[in-house]
């Protein structure tokens, strides 16, 4: 195991009716700018609901945060924040409205140029405003670490960065309030909580057997419970399950102390911010292929996931790796997530200018080794078509 320090200072609020806590949380005198996206919190009665849990607090608002959260109307709330004078946020909503709150908390007392926060990927940050999260979307897992990933529009880039400043101070979690989401949520959710895991567990063994087995652990859970969440959108223990999974999936623990991939991330990321494909389905499309390309620098932790995640013990060892990347591949077509470039309407002309933006972005050696060059990603691509 490798060596590691370990803290998250988030506190967890858990289960139905969670949010009424959220009071207990939040300083007194607070003034409180409540952030949302597209206003799905309106409609099903979420931030009804936290108001009245906030009743007492200077409130004020703020929607219309993106899928994937745009720098430029993220500068809009900042300069809001600025202005007003507000000493507290609250996001309300999934893990693009947390990533882009914890954008503006680090870019409000920033004293430069904002974009550095992204171009330097955190290493500027010093202080944050502080911030609380309730969740609606389990997925991104943004809820319990202290990363995001923002897009700015005008120069089609997606970039994430990362401080120990924006951690939230606390998020509320209540199963029941994913209920209500579109079948397409739920599945991008159970896919991006898959490919978190896997970009932290399938790289080279280290010894780390704690946290193999709670991987290995977290990604049987999604495998169970993911399809029984699209027939059954009421279960209160698979919806409840899928979310803690969500939140353990990146909130830092199974990463300690092992080697961390994420190259299926930053292509995925290019993809999202050239062409608008939902950041789950470039996961799904991207995953596979990278593992079949780079399955020699990973042939022992694959037989370890074909063994123990999908119990594949017969055959040779290139047939078992074949076959647990194959049924990765159809557990998220399974969970109605599409696998091919084709299916997204991308084609092999599209190739060239996905590799210059990682190139731009200087993507160049990505991977647990750093050693997933241009040349790596084009094979990959290539066989994602």
């Amino acid at each position: 195991m490798l060596n590691f320090t370990y803290q998250n200072p988030t506190r967890i609020l858990f289960g139905q009716g969670c949010i009424a806590g959220i009071k207990k949380e939040i300083p007194k005198g607070s003034k409180v700018l409540i952030t949302y996206g597209g206003g799905s919190v309106r409609k099903n009665g979420v931030l009804d609901e936290v108001k009245a849990a906030l009743e007492g607090y200077d409130l004020s608002e703020f929607g219309g945060i993106e899928a994937n959260p745009a720098y430029e109307t993220l500068m809009q709330c900042v300069d809001l924040v600025r202005s007003t004078k507000i000493d507290f946020l609250l996001a309300v909503g999934g893990g693009s409205v947390i990533d882009g709150t914890k954008f503006i908390a680090a870019a409000v007392p920033y004293e430069g140029d904002p974009w550095e926060i992204l171009e330097k990927y955190g290493a500027g940050v010093k202080k944050a405003l502080p911030f609380g999260t309730v969740l609606t979307l389990p997925a991104a897992g943004s809820e319990m670490n202290n990363g995001a990933v923002i897009t700015r529009k005008s120069l089609q880039a997606k970039l994430p960065f990362a401080s120990a400043a924006v951690f939230p101070k606390f998020s509320a979690l209540d199963p029941t309030k994913t209920y209500t989401l579109p079948v397409s949520q739920i599945s991008n959710g159970v896919v991006d909580t898959f490919v978190h895991i896997i970009e932290q567990y399938i790289t080279y063994p280290v010894n780390a057997k704690v946290q193999d087995r709670m991987a290995e652990g977290l990604l049987m859970v999604l495998i169970e419970e993911g399809p029984k969440a699209l027939r059954e959108p009421e279960n209160y223990d698979v919806r409840a399950n899928l979310m803690w999974c969500a939140t353990l999936g990146l909130n830092g623990l199974i990463a300690a102390g092992v080697p961390q991939d994420w190259a299926t991330h930053m292509v995925g990321h290019e993809i999202t911010a050239l062409h608008g494909v939902d950041h789950a389905c470039t996961l799904a499309v991207v995953l596979p292929a990278m593992l079949k390309v780079r399955k020699e620098e990973k042939r022992q932790k694959l037989l370890q996931y074909a063994e123990r995640v999908w119990g594949l013990t017969e055959g040779d060892e290139d047939s078992r790796i074949e076959g647990a990347i194959e049924k990765t591949r159809g557990f998220f077509e399974a969970m109605q997530v599409r696998t091919r470039l084709s299916d997204y309407g991308i084609t092999s002309g599209n190739i060239p200018v996905l590799l210059e933006q990682l190139k731009k972005h200087g993507m160049v050696r990505l991977g647990e080794r750093r050693n997933v060059t241009p040349e790596t990603i084009s094979e990959v691509l290539d066989l994602c078509r």
